[in-house]
């Protein structure tokens, strides 16, 4: 590889970075002041123990929420052992991972408008689809 080519995909990909840099950094407070903001008890009032409205409203409250993967397995964790049902602690965690109300912005700025909000509801249902199955497969 050419060392000049080297260099100035570096130097464009720093330049990059630093414009998104904002960006980023309002996200990662946003998510950081939403998760403040709604206690841990709220979501186990909202599941009734029907598997696809849990799946459902599990896939929406994570789809807004946003957070990281590991995380997320302690925050599943403590959903079982509060009794909520697997469907909606799967949808919950999946949507929690791959979905990104809050991101949408910027990744329309970034990989397309198109993209990004296709990627999203893809993402959502999917989140549904493999909460519900999960229940399926583990009994309910």
């Amino acid at each position: 590889m050419d060392k000049s080519r080297f260099i100035e995909s570096i130097r464009k990909a720093s330049y990059t970075l630093y414009r998104m840099s904002p960006m980023i950094l309002g996200i990662v407070l946003l998510v950081g002041l939403i998760s403040t903001l709604i206690p841990k008890s709220f979501y186990f009032y909202l599941f009734r123990k029907n598997p696809v409205q849990d799946a459902f409203i599990g896939a929406v409250i994570g789809s807004i929420s946003a957070g990281n993967p590991i995380t997320s397995y302690i925050l599943g964790g403590e959903f079982l052992k509060q009794g909520i049902g697997i469907s909606a602690v799967t949808a919950f965690l999946v949507a929690w991972v791959s979905v990104g109300i809050i991101q949408i912005p910027m990744e329309g700025m970034v990989l397309g408008w198109k993209f990004s909000l296709l990627r999203n509801i893809l993402s959502f249902f999917s989140a549904i689809i493999i909460g519900i199955i999960m229940g399926i497969i583990l009994g309910l």
